[in-house]
């Protein structure tokens, strides 16, 4: 899973956005979609150089030239994009998967993209993970070696995405995957602590493969309400449970200064999560000012170096 292409030099000219950041998320019932033009027009004020894909052919369509001429309008390039896929189950299931993400890494790479970024999801449906047996880990590991080769064929490299509401969501999932193969990893500093891994502690320890960053930030109170099924997902991140870079409880300035003396020279982008359930905010107002405090944190971090 080694990279393909040479990435922006610096961490912070580096940084790009995710749509999720203003609430732009495939899950049904999340809240208010905004149009992509709203959204990149945003990002673009930021001085975030580049994005990625949002909901797969849920908010752009899955037309490489159609996402071209979204992003070039707003001097953004695209990033690579969030792509569930279920690669636990037999061959047969497996290729169709498989096939599934080929189509989609195409349209990607040809739309400029360089990172899939998979979520190893029970189903379609993200239903609640079921435990997997010794043969099913071994199917993911092989399967997810053959994802791999598919994207790497496109020029681009699969990174896998512990996350929240999947098969590698705590931290003992997460080091099994890594026993079996040297996997390459998207690090998100916010599920890794929701799935109790410290970030910092990934970091040390996985460093080499981290390929790709989701830079999120977590209250880990309302995590605890989360993880006790108190809260689903959408009620906790409702409730606060990701916030500005610095505010939480996920030691971003540790991860980023560890990354930095790594020499890590790929993609940061910025992913805090929230969903728009009121009132459409106006333009300037809403999910931007929360990302802009996230890039003025980042600032005043480059700022002290």
């Amino acid at each position: 899973m080694d990279a393909v292409r040479r990435q922006p030099s610096s961490v912070r000219s580096a940084l790009a956005g995710a749509p999720i950041s203003w609430g732009v998320c495939e899950v049904p019932g999340w809240g208010a979609m905004l149009p992509p033009a709203r959204v990149f027009e945003e990002m673009a004020s930021l001085g975030l150089g580049a994005t990625e894909l949002g909901p797969v052919g849920d908010w752009l369509p899955l037309d490489a030239a159609a996402i071209r001429r979204a992003t070039d309008a707003y001097d953004l390039q695209l990033v690579g994009g969030f792509v569930p896929l279920a690669l636990h189950r037999d061959d047969a299931t497996t290729a169709a998967e498989l096939d599934r993400a080929q189509r989609i890494g195409s349209v990607m790479a040809q739309a400029g993209a360089d990172t899939f970024v998979v979520a190893l999801v029970e189903d379609d449906a993200w239903s609640a993970p079921a435990a997997l047996d010794e043969a099913a880990w071994w199917q993911l590991a092989t399967h997810l070696e053959q994802l791999s080769l598919v994207v790497a064929d496109l020029g681009m490299t699969a990174v896998v995405h512990p996350h929240q509401g999947t098969l590698i969501e705590r931290a003992e999932a997460v080091d099994r995957l890594a026993s079996l193969i040297d996997v390459a990893w998207c690090l998100d500093p916010g599920h890794l602590a929701l799935g109790g891994y410290d970030p910092l502690a990934f970091v040390e320890r996985y460093g080499a493969r981290v390929l790709h960053v989701h830079l999120k930030d977590i209250d880990l109170r309302v995590a605890a309400r989360l993880n006790a099924g108190e809260l689903t997902l959408m009620a906790a991140v409702q409730a606060g449970l990701f916030v500005p870079l610095g505010t939480g409880d996920a030691g971003i300035a540790d991860v980023v200064a560890a990354l930095d003396a790594r020499g890590y020279d790929r993609w940061m982008v910025l992913e805090q999560d929230c969903a728009i359930v009121g009132p459409e905010p106006a333009p300037g107002d809403g999910p931007v000012l929360a990302v802009a405090e996230s890039v003025r944190f980042l600032a005043g971090m480059e700022a002290a170096r």
